[in-house]
């Protein structure tokens, strides 16, 4: 089957759009690590002064916070709970790992 004017329009279309979720994804990677990077300084230095890995009354107030900042920006709050959430359990784990290493 002969591609078209329009076929070729839509694949350039197409194209165009995932340069730009491969640039936001590269960015996404890119925060996160940054992320992670200053959560591990905070396991740091929880573990230096004894602190708990989990801190339930701050993670349910970033709950909030991005429940709604997800709804100002039109992305399902759900999802965005969901997101955090996973990313918190893995500083978690990550503080708790630094807390053991640190014989805490």
């Amino acid at each position: 089957m002969a591609r078209n004017e329009d076929d070729d329009a839509v694949l350039q279309e197409l194209a165009a759009f995932r340069k730009t979720i491969d640039n936001l994804d590269a960015a996404l990677v890119h925060i996160l690590a940054e992320r992670f990077r200053c959560t591990q300084q905070v396991g740091v230095l929880k573990a230096e002064h004894s602190l708990p890995a989990s801190d339930p009354a701050r993670e349910e107030q970033q709950v909030i916070r991005l429940r709604k900042l997800a709804e100002e920006s039109d992305l399902d709050p759900v999802f965005a709970e969901k997101f955090l959430k996973f990313i918190v359990a893995e500083v978690i784990h990550h503080h708790e790992q630094i807390a053991t290493e640190r014989g805490q």
